[in-house]
C-alpha cells in the first residue's frame, strides 16, 4: 500500500528526485515528513497547490490521499 509523491519543477531539484514512493494513507502531516524539510518550508508559500487524484485541492491541509494515489507537488507559475 502505498501514495506516489511527484515533484515537479523546480520542487524536484529541491528534493533530489522527481518521484518518492511512500506509506498509505498520507495526510498533510505526513506529507511535511516524507517530503522533507527543503520540501516542507516551500509548501507553506500559499503559491504552491498540492493535487491528489489528478485534483487540485482546494485546502491542501485536507489531503487525505490511499493506497494507489498520486499527489502531485505544483511549484508556483511564472512568466508572460
Amino acid at each position: 500500500m502505498s501514495v506516489r509523491i511527484l515533484f515537479l519543477g523546480p520542487l524536484a531539484d529541491l528534493a533530489g528526485t522527481q518521484e518518492r514512493e511512500v506509506a498509505a494513507p498520507l495526510d498533510w502531516t505526513g506529507l511535511l515528513a516524507a517530503a522533507g524539510p527543503e520540501i516542507a518550508a516551500q509548501l507553506d508559500d500559499a503559491r504552491v497547490h498540492v493535487a491528489c487524484g489528478g485534483k487540485v485541492l482546494a485546502d491542501k491541509t485536507a489531503l487525505d490521499a490511499r493506497d494507489g494515489d498520486e499527489v502531485a507537488l505544483l511549484p508556483p507559475v511564472s512568466g508572460g
